[in-house]
């Protein structure tokens, strides 16, 4: 949810920028002179300050993400408390020697909490980009790893950063507050979803330049689900799908094409193991099987949801971000109207599919997955011609 402010009053939100502020100026560093905590962002914030409060974008109970400055650039801290002892310490540390806990033991002990948390077991070494070399400050250092791993949302990103390139990279952490890069998030109310200026460059924002992102950045949704379904060991399952839980990511390799789409807010990602065990509830009906944007089928025979979801990522991803695009009128002109009228409704049957039978849920995402991917392609064709006979045509005028 980073990237945006929430509307609270302005009573709370003179509050909540009061205490975040505090809480990385004062207890923060506090606790970091005094060796409860420790992290490789610590010195910035708390010695040279280079890691600078500016605004605090969203507050509740469950969650805290603060726009700061570091070293010129803007990034993102995240927590879901805002005080450090409010996590669950390794109480046996105060106990331990100087020499400490081997560190196999230590591994182990990162990879069962990780399973606890993603409902998978991890290979000893997927956990470390979790635990870098142990330092002179172990304790403090184990003390705020643990803190890290009480929040679902910084394993994904940690996890995943070296093997996926949709999901927000994490820069490093300072107790229990972690810095991921800083992107814009996408809007339910702007009218394009994201800012094509901010993808494409504001130089380029023609209606043409305009029509070729939002297909490119089709296209890397479409990326991105075939990542999260066939790429991991299981199924990457998101359970809450809006523009504003994802940002395009320049990568600054070509200029004029958008980079890819980035999840930056999965505290409700699950994989398929864990997404079983939530769905797998006692039920009444089908409305009692339904957690946000997932939800499987009441059997009614033995009262319990089906733990099987009996939708799909790329669904509902036509159904909130496919279908605002392709039901208006696309680039003017740019992309043809048979065109438009095929995408149209390409996106309403995946967004609706007309399948009774729970089984045929996956063959018929792969269809409409296949036909988009297609479509999308023909259409860049369009665009891409559309653009070389406009070009040619301001030659001709010129000479």
């Amino acid at each position: 949810m980073h990237g945006r402010a929430e509307s609270p009053d302005p009573g709370q939100a003179g509050f909540s920028n009061l205490s975040t502020s505090l809480t990385l100026e004062s207890y923060e560093c506090f606790d970091y002179g005094t060796g409860m905590l420790t992290g490789d962002l610590c010195e910035d914030l708390c010695v040279t300050k280079t890691l600078t409060y500016k605004r605090c974008l969203y507050y509740n109970q469950g969650k805290k993400v603060i726009q700061a400055d570091w070293r010129g650039h803007p990034v993102i801290l995240k927590s879901k408390n805002e005080i450090f002892s409010s996590y669950h310490g390794l109480g046996f540390l105060e106990e331990m020697e100087s020499q400490g806990i081997p560190e196999t033991e230590l591994l182990l002990m990162i990879a069962l909490e990780v399973k606890n948390t993603l409902g998978l077991e991890l290979p000893n070494k997927t956990v470390g980009p979790l635990w870098k070399k142990r330092g002179p400050h172990w304790k403090a250092q184990l003390a705020s790893l643990w803190s890290l791993l009480q929040q679902e949302e910084y394993i994904y990103f940690s996890v995943l950063q070296d093997i996926s390139k949709h999901v927000l990279r994490v820069i490093g952490s300072c107790g229990h507050f972690y810095a991921v890069e800083y992107l814009t998030a996408g809007h339910a109310w702007h009218s394009t979803l994201f800012s094509v200026e901010d993808a494409v460059g504001a130089s380029l924002s023609g209606i043409k330049h305009k029509a070729k992102a939002i297909i490119q950045i089709a296209i890397s949704f479409l990326d991105m689900v075939n990542h999260f379904d066939n790429d991991f060991s299981y199924p990457l399952h998101l359970c809450d799908i809006k523009p504003e839980n994802f940002a395009i990511r320049n990568d600054l390799t070509v200029i004029s094409i958008p980079g890819k789409v980035v999840a930056i807010d999965v505290d409700m990602a699950f994989f398929e193991p864990k997404m079983r065990d939530i769905l797998e509830q006692n039920c009444s009906g089908d409305e009692d099987c339904v957690f946000f944007d997932c939800f499987s089928k009441c059997n009614l025979k033995n009262g319990k949801c089906g733990a099987e979801r009996a939708n799909t990522n790329l669904q509902v991803i036509c159904d909130k971000i496919f279908r605002p695009w392709f039901t208006l009128n696309l680039g003017g002109s740019a992309v043809s109207f048979p065109m438009q009228l095929q995408l149209q409704e390409a996106v309403h049957d995946c967004a609706q599919p007309r399948i009774k039978d729970i089984s045929n849920i996956q063959s018929n995402s792969a269809n409409s997955f296949s036909q988009l991917y297609n479509l999308f392609q023909v259409s860049q064709k369009e665009l891409q011609k559309s653009s070389l006979a406009d070009s040619s045509v301001m030659v001709t005028q010129e000479t």
